[in-house]
């Protein structure tokens, strides 16, 4: 009830009362006066009194029910699966604009169809249900069994390929129609084997509801799946198939050990047994009959479930689909953002090291410093989307230079450019070499550090500066990098500038003048 509604109800219901008790009081009253002079007259006042009580107490009995009771024909709002499809609606805004910062076209444009498939899925007001597990549970005899049962007739595959086939029919009662598809047995043997089941996850994860088949207890191999596809939010029935082979004792007690190892993320009453097609047997006289197929059970906790939850799991899929798929954009954008940060730090290592080549430095105290770029760093930054100011830039340069040097990567450096750098040009060249190079080095370093720094919103993380430095200093220096990276900057900087050609071959280095 409304709170406008409810005020006039008090206001009303007090107003009647007051009125109510003061007409008993004023019966009362007359009671009392015509008692002694008139009894028969007393009688009857005392008769209406009563009743007069009678209706009043009856009047709020029927009353406060009929408050309480619903509305007949009414149904309260879908409220949680409106929710949820505003936010899965959300989610998909969200996505398109990030698929819009995706330069490659062709990743795209198959972003932007899932997301439109995913879109028309919710409206074309379906529920997909998915017919999972081994081949050898029964799956298929189970979907013919459905068909064959809810639908009557089995109709046309809507759409067949080798993942399985699809059939569209309507249950009484839910607005929406459902599809049951028979999707391809897992834990099959060959490579092939393992395509199929990929797929079969595959279609697991868009599905609305899955219907898990399974011909006895659970293997460690069928409850993994099942385990992760409930911990990302699917709705599964486990249905366990074939109990024509059981006893009853056996029976009753295979679905007692499915509950207990599914409780978790399964309800009892979500683990139901059926026998999609029984065995045919041959009666006295010879005739060999072939049972109707058991499985009412089922059926009615489908309908149960999709009838109180259809909407809702709609809803989450959706949902989910839409938040997969805004992680699939993120990563793709991530990528795009990392090969454009690293052209950066490319493109500064070698304008870092011509400038050193130039105007060598006096000592490498100062290489640190040099080799730091702020202007890379603003680069850097502005390819992750955030805008830094060229002071800011500065900072954030000479606190990781300070870092480079307190922690001896310069020093690290200029040795594995020294082993490296099987160089001799003319002798006033040689330190001039080995700077250069070593700062190109050093801007590496750094823009690498800052790439993984504005990766993580500006944040350095637990470890700090001093931990992303250190991890980025290990990553390249290996020998066979060292080398690659050393014979890249003497063709791009040391050969140019000292004027020596890349085909005109390197004099032996002088040999160090001996002890006597």
């Amino acid at each position: 009830m409304r709170p406008p509604r409810l005020l006039l109800f008090i206001a009303g219901l007090s107003l009647i009362l007051g009125l109510m008790l003061w007409l008993v009081n004023s019966i009362w009253r007359l009671y009392i006066q015509v008692s002694f002079t008139a009894p028969p007259l007393a009688f009857i006042l005392l008769v209406l009194l009563i009743m007069l009580l009678a209706l009043v107490i009856a009047a709020f009995v029927y009353y406060g029910f009929l408050f309480q009771r619903p509305t007949k024909g009414r149904r309260p709002e879908p409220q949680v699966s409106l929710i949820k499809a505003e936010a899965a609606e959300e989610t998909l805004r969200a996505v398109r604009q990030q698929v819009a910062q995706i330069q490659d076209e062709v990743s795209r444009r198959a972003l932007l169809e899932r997301s439109e498939d995913i879109e028309e899925s919710f409206n074309r007001k379906e529920i997909q249900v998915l017919v999972f597990g081994t081949g050898s549970a029964g799956k298929t005899s189970l979907v013919n069994a459905l068909i064959g049962r809810m639908a009557g007739q089995v109709g046309a595959a809507m759409g067949t390929t080798k993942t399985g086939q699809t059939y569209r029919f309507k249950l009484k009662g839910l607005e929406r129609r459902i599809l049951i598809i028979d999707s391809p047995g897992i834990l099959e043997a060959g490579a092939e084997g393992t395509e199929r089941e990929q797929e079969a996850r595959h279609l697991a994860t868009e599905a609305d509801l899955l219907l898990f088949v399974v011909d006895n207890d659970l293997k460690k191999s069928e409850y993994t799946p099942l385990r992760a596809l409930a911990e990302i939010g699917k709705r599964s029935l486990l249905v366990l198939n074939k109990i024509d082979r059981y006893t009853d004792s056996d029976r009753e007690l295979i679905l007692e050990r499915l509950r207990e190892r599914v409780a978790r993320f399964i309800s009892p009453e979500d683990v139901v047994a059926i026998c999609a097609n029984p065995n045919a047997f041959r009666t006295e006289t010879g005739e060999i009959l072939q049972p109707d197929p058991e499985i009412l059970p089922l059926l009615r906790r489908m309908a149960a479930v999709l009838r109180a939850e259809g909407e809702d799991l709609v809803a989450d899929n959706i949902l989910l689909q839409s938040q997969r798929l805004g992680e699939e954009a993120r990563r793709l954008i991530d990528e795009q953002r990392l090969r454009q940060a690293e052209k950066v730090v490319e493109r500064f290592q070698w304008i870092g090291a011509v400038v050193i080549c130039a105007t060598p430095l006096p000592g490498i105290d100062l290489l640190a410093t040099a080799a730091v770029n702020a202007q890379m760093v603003v680069e850097i930054a502005r390819v992750y989307g955030c805008e830094l100011n060229l002071e800011r830039g500065r900072e954030l340069a000479f606190s990781l230079a300070k870092t480079l040097a307190s922690l001896g990567v310069v020093k690290g450096a200029i040795q594995l450019v020294t082993d490296a750098l099987q160089l001799s040009v003319a002798g006033f060249l040689v330190g001039t070499a080995i700077q250069s190079v070593s700062a190109a080095y050093l801007t590496r370093i750094a823009g690498k550090s800052f790439i993984e720094y504005f990766r993580h919103d500006q944040d350095w993380g637990d470890g700090g500066i001093t931990e992303v430095v250190q991890r980025q200093f290990q990553l390249n220096r290996r020998d066979q990098f060292v080398k690659s990276f050393v014979q890249e900057a003497i063709n791009r900087v040391i050969r140019p500038l000292s004027g020596q050609s890349e085909s005109e071959p390197e004099a032996p280095p002088e040999p160090p003048p001996r002890r006597r």
